[in-house]
């Protein structure tokens, strides 16, 4: 049976208004605004003028580990990365972090902001096993009607230092897990050889794309990269891998720069940055020019790393913009791409879009432009998926 309305007065992605016809959870058609009346038995919404978005892209975050909704936690730990992962290991059990519910409550955040698909890193250790996948499978289960959730297999603790990881993350991807993930081959590993040829034989074995955090700096993070791209150009999987944050990317002159960033672009390897205060900044606009293709993502929210983030992309926006001193509307509609188009193409998202034939996933703002919104972060008035109202006023329809 067919469910067919019309979304009257809107401005998708900031054009003139228009009246949008939307039949089986799809984009029909496009129309000027008030250029063809409609039978009277089709359903009218009144979209009031508002700004419509795609929804919204989360292509990087933690589910599993979220405090959201949980006591305050007082963080005492150092800044060294292996500190943090340590800490992180231990505080799961000493808080009580259950991966079901925890998941739960940051994705009902995301999608009352507007988000509609999320690409989430899930622990794989000896310690915990699998508990943080089923527990966030649990969830993606139960929200599948509002939100698509896309799992990485992440080995935070390390892989090869950490005998079994490997069997778990094989375990993983049989399980559920759709991307393979990795972590700082030379920095936690020790060994960029053996950690890479891992997990691209795995993804090979498996089908599926890879995703690596790289925190390396420098000259260290340059040879991390290169290995990557080297193995994405042998193996045919171009546009199947992401560089998860790359700070190494926002340490280097002119020169090395481009010529990095050349080789990632002809590769088809993505970039995955956050645009994090504390960190080295990979330059999108240069990165950009060179033809990488970029998204965003929340990261950690409210974790035992960092007490910050909110689970909305449009503050991503605005922290993208900012770390790279986008003042012009031009430069910060760049970094909305990054949570909207650009994480859809790093998920290789079919039907996402503003044009006839995509699926009607959208979120309605009161802002003039989308660098209005992204400056604003104005309440989400409406969010849909697939043609059905999920969020309203910053509070779900349904879960």
């Amino acid at each position: 049976m067919s469910t067919e309305f019309v979304l009257i007065n809107v401005r998708p992605n900031g054009a003139a208004a228009k009246d949008v016809v939307i039949r089986d959870g799809r984009i029909a058609e496009i129309l000027p605004y008030g250029s063809r009346p409609f039978a009277a038995e089709i359903r009218v919404v009144d979209g009031e003028g508002l700004l419509m978005l795609p929804g919204l892209v989360d292509a990087h975050t933690h589910l599993d580990k979220t405090l959201l909704g949980m006591p305050w936690y007082r963080n005492d730990v150092g800044l060294e990365l292996i500190d943090l992962i340590e800490n992180e290991r231990r505080m799961k059990r000493e808080l009580g972090i259950d991966p079901a519910r925890q998941s739960a409550a940051q994705i009902e955040r995301s999608v009352a902001n507007g988000t509609s698909h999320i690409r989430t890193h899930v622990d794989i250790d000896t310690e915990y096993g699998l508990a943080g996948l089923e527990g966030v499978l649990a969830s993606r289960y139960r929200y599948r009607d509002i939100v698509d959730i896309e799992i990485v297999a992440f080995p935070q603790s390390g892989m090869l230092i950490r005998p079994g990881t490997v069997d778990l993350m094989e375990q993983a991807t049989r399980a559920g897990a759709d991307v393979v993930g990795g972590l700082d081959p030379s920095g936690v590993d020790r060994d960029p050889k053996g950690h890479l040829d891992t997990i691209f034989a795995m993804a090979e074995r498996h089908g599926k794309p890879v995703d690596i955090h790289l925190h390396e700096p420098d000259a260290l993070g340059v040879f991390a990269i290169e290995l990557i791209v080297e193995r994405t150009k042998a193996l045919g999987m171009a546009d199947r891998v992401t560089v998860s944050h790359g700070f190494c990317l926002g340490m280097l002159a002119d020169r090395p720069l481009a010529r990095l960033g050349g080789m990632m672009a002809e590769a088809g390897v993505h970039l995955m940055t956050k645009g994090g205060a504390a960190s080295p900044r990979p330059p999108v606009l240069d990165l950009s020019d060179m033809g990488v293709k970029i998204c965003s993502g929340s990261d950690g929210v409210r974790d035992t790393w960092q007490p910050f983030g909110n689970a909305d992309m449009l503050d991503r926006a605005a922290i993208v913009s900012q770390r790279n001193d986008f003042i012009n509307d031009v430069h910060i509609e760049l970094a909305l791409s990054l949570c909207t188009y650009g994480g859809a193409r790093t998920m290789a998202l079919q039907g996402y879009g503003l044009e006839p034939g995509c699926d009607a996933t959208f979120l309605l703002v009161r802002a003039e432009t989308p660098a209005d919104a992204v400056a604003s972060r104005p309440a989400r008035r409406s969010v849909y998926r697939k043609g059905i109202p999920v969020a309203k006023d910053g509070a779900l329809v349904a879960a």
